[in-house]
């Protein structure tokens, strides 16, 4: 049935009130004429009674509002661009994410709910039904920062327009969710994930442990890092360079056995993956130096902005409030003795023996060892700096620094200090 104010006018049901006012009509009678219940009879009866000569039941809708031609053609390239990304198979995203498209729209001054991007989306066919998924359920299990830093990374062509593949290396604590550490470098190698260490550890200080996976850069693994078969070197019997450094500074290490089990820091890449491709595709990066800005932008939208799904906190609130209540098992970043400068930990590690000359043979260069015994050994210390092209080596004898020699790093055409 209609609505009763296109089937009678004011002024009729004012007459039909005035007559159950004076009594000559009760009020079945007027709920069959008018077809409506008790409940909507009295609604209207208190209306009328309120202001007789004013009742009125019309009202005027006013049009629904319609977005500006402008702003629908800006949603409609962002859909357009996202639908091309997604059908690329050499960048790292295959769903579309409307979310991503809305902060970019805000940073237009564009602020459009999810469920018009989405509407939007359905009409222009950029839409991929995605299947149920379990309830979120999952608990955080550490009851303090600096209990595990989960670390891994991700190397993918982050840009359309990009020409090579980049390499993301990151840290996420697990009891904030906040990322502790994120870069591109041009390769993984094991130098680089020296370089995240000392980042972390330096600004944060020592955590208790790290996780991570059985990437050779972690871990030797026996029939798998071995060029023969040796039964004398068992899994963990050899410690990689990564591995040496943690170790000195008393961090713990545990390795996921599985992707599966990296769950936490994977979903963190997802959520920047989602984002920074699509950021690169829009401003057309090319360079790893712009790409790090792009980076660094969504890591403070990351750590600052979002409301995590598990903990219902932003990582970076969560994490402040566990620094300011003592939940914190980060410890003071200290060298440990003999070592008074971090370029001894931090750093890669070769042996050689003194020969009968008191030198050594380092990658064709004779270096003179006068202070040590022949036979003995020599820990050298390798720390290249990509950037000035330079390669400083410190010699070690017996816990004491013996010499200190700066390479150019063109000298080492053939050997991969920081390779994998």
């Amino acid at each position: 049935m209609t609505q009763v104010h296109k089937r009678f006018t004011d002024d009729q049901l004012r007459s039909l009130f005035r007559a159950y006012e004076d009594g000559q009509i009760d009020r079945a009678q007027i709920e069959e004429v008018l077809g409506i219940g008790k409940t909507r009879f009295f609604a209207l009866w208190k209306l009328f009674r309120k202001d007789p000569s004013h009742f009125s039941i019309s009202y005027h809708r006013d049009s629904p509002h319609r977005m500006a031609k402008s702003r629908e053609e800006v949603i409609r390239a962002f859909l357009l661009e996202e639908r091309a990304l997604i059908e690329d198979p050499s960048l790292p995203i295959s769903s579309f994410n409307y979310s991503a498209i809305r902060d970019r729209l805000r940073d237009r001054g564009i602020d459009v709910s999810l469920p018009t991007i989405i509407d939007r989306a359905k009409k222009l066919g950029c839409h991929r039904s995605r299947p149920k998924k379990k309830a979120h359920d999952r608990e955080v299990i550490t009851t303090a920062v600096g209990a595990l830093i989960q670390h891994d990374a991700s190397f993918h062509r982050w840009s359309p327009y990009a020409e090579s593949k980049w390499t993301l290396i990151s840290s996420l604590d697990d009891y904030s969710r906040k990322l502790l550490f994120a870069d591109f470098f041009e390769h993984e190698t094991t130098w680089a994930h020296l370089q995240a260490a000392e980042a972390l550890t330096r600004r944060y200080g020592l955590p208790l442990q790290y996780y991570v996976d059985s990437l050779r850069v972690f871990r030797y693994v026996h029939s798998r890092d071995s060029a023969w078969y040796k039964t004398v070197l068992k899994t963990d019997d050899i410690d990689p360079q990564w591995k040496q450094t943690l170790g000195l500074l008393g961090i713990n290490i545990i390795y996921a056995l599985s992707p599966q089990a990296k769950g936490k820091i994977e979903r963190s890449y997802r959520w920047l993956q989602d984002r920074i491709v699509r950021t690169a595709a829009r401003e057309k990066l090319t360079s790893i130096t712009d790409m790090r800005q792009i980076l660094k932008e969504e890591v403070v939208r990351y750590n600052h902005q979002r409301v995590h799904a598990t903990t219902g906190e932003i990582p970076h609130v969560r994490f402040q409030t566990a620094l300011r209540t003592g939940k914190s098992l980060f410890r003071p970043f200290s060298l440990p003795a003999p070592y008074a400068n971090p370029k001894d930990i931090f750093c890669l590690r070769e042996t050689r023996a003194v020969n009968a000359y008191r030198r050594i043979e380092f990658h064709h260069h004779t270096v003179p060892m006068p202070r040590v015994p022949i036979g003995e050994d020599v820990e050298i210390h390798i720390i290249p700096d990509l950037t000035r092209g330079s390669l400083q080596t410190r010699f070690w004898w017996k816990q004491t620094l013996v010499q200190s020699i700066v390479f150019p790093l063109k000298e080492f055409p053939r050997v991969h200090f920081w390779t994998l």
